[in-house]
């Protein structure tokens, strides 16, 4: 089909669907990656994975995550990754890293196979939590601030790891591994540097007395409230170009480009205008054609070893939860948030599938193994927004219930 019709089909279905699961009380998302699965390879096969709809679904990535670093604070984030949120950090990495490589020496996978499934498990998809917390209205809870930072702190790690095998040398030598990992460990300062040197600026010129929002009226003023818009496109898209320049995955600095815009440099009517334009964009057209994308990328027909898929699963399900729970017990948290933060960081989606692809572009791991990575990203992901609902959504109602005049 032409590019055009295919994206009218996938928008209409993913809608529909959407709709339909909503109406069950499950995230629209679950619906829109079901319509990609049923018109994907694995079902009808109308509808094939291309370049196009890839960079489409990029454009997608980039626009959920701008919208949600413009929910939320920057400080709250940072703080986080700092003290006691590090341990939920380090375990929502580590644990499923573990697993993974542990799931490999079992089957008797090589180096970079099994390297490259414990990377894939270890992952946490920052478009796929944020997107999901969105759907619940819990961006400004504990639930979220943990869950994003540690989906930060896993896909950095990964990335990490990632740039330092793919630039590793022919002939492995402890010298040429140990220069490989200096020069990804530079960049990555680097891109840290920048990011905290912004914020520290715009934190000085606010100290200093000036007014923001003003200035962002003047603009308005001067050239209209459409290329305001695109002037905060233009900034997180240069953050989110360093970060690829360096390395990195863009989505990495595009999100902490757009958090580093806080809603108070605007008035209250002008961020509402910015959040409806975003939404209509996002929400109403490419945000359902990401996650359909998901459902395209699954091809059933390829995975062999029914017992390889299960296990990989049940390890990368199991640890991701218990890293989550276990970390969040650890620092204090109720059960019922420290369970949450485990459901959510096991939605691994578009990270994981970068990682898998990239892997299987440069002949590191084959088409089987991709097959069952690309399975493992998209039933995470389909299964973390149900758990959530039906397990931890309850008790965060009923304990605002509880907490409100009404309920007192």
């Amino acid at each position: 089909m032409p590019l055009l019709t295919t994206l009218l089909v996938l928008i209409v279905c993913a809608r529909l669907l959407g709709q339909v699961f909503t109406r069950f009380n499950q995230p629209a998302i679950i619906g829109e990656m079901v319509a990609g699965v049923i018109l994907g390879p694995s079902l009808f096969n109308l509808i094939t994975p291309t370049p196009a709809l890839s960079g489409i679904s990029e454009l997608a990535v980039f626009l959920i995550v701008l919208s949600a670093g413009l929910e939320m604070n920057f400080k709250e984030v940072i703080d986080s990754m700092r003290g006691k949120g590090i341990v939920i950090a380090l375990l929502g990495f580590l644990l499923p890293l573990t697993g993974g490589i542990l799931v490999g020496v079992a089957f008797g996978l090589d180096v970079s196979r099994t390297i490259f499934l414990g990377l894939c498990v270890s992952i946490t998809a920052l478009p796929v939590t944020v997107s999901i917390l969105q759907s619940f209205k819990l961006l400004d809870s504990d639930i979220a601030r943990y869950s994003v930072a540690t989906a930060i702190f896993n896909d950095i790690a990964a990335l990490l790891v990632l740039g330092v095998i793919l630039n590793l040398p022919e002939q492995k030598s402890y010298q040429a591994v140990s220069i490989a990992i200096f020069n990804a460990s530079w960049k990555l300062i680097l891109l840290i540097l920048l990011i905290l040197s912004v914020s520290l600026l715009i934190k000085k010129v606010i100290d200093k007395g000036v007014n923001l929002h003003l200035w962002s009226e003047k603009l308005v003023a001067l050239i209209g409230n459409e290329a305001l818009f695109g002037i905060l496109l233009l900034f997180v898209l240069i953050f989110g170009s360093v970060s690829a320049a360096l390395g990195f995955h863009f989505v990495i600095g595009a999100f902490f480009g757009a958090l580093l815009i806080d809603r108070n440099f605007f008035l209250p009517s002008r961020y509402k205008e910015l959040e409806l334009t975003l939404g209509s964009i996002t929400g109403g057209f490419l945000a359902p054609v990401f996650f359909a994308y998901l459902g395209l990328e699954f091809k059933v027909h390829i995975i062999e070893s029914f017992w390889f898929v299960a296990v990989v699963l049940l390890v990368s399900i199991v640890t991701k939860i218990l890293a989550g729970w276990l970390g969040g017990r650890l620092i204090g948290l109720p059960k019922s948030d420290a369970l949450g933060i485990g459901f959510i960081l096991n939605g691994r989606g578009v990270m994981e599938l970068v990682i898998a692809s990239i892997a299987y572009e440069r002949g590191f791991i084959g088409q089987d193994l991709f097959s069952v990575l690309v399975l493992m990203g998209v039933v995470t992901t389909l299964i973390t927004p149900l758990m959530f609902r039906k397990w931890i959504m309850p008790q965060i109602e009923a304990r605002a219930s509880a907490a409100s005049p009404s309920g007192q």
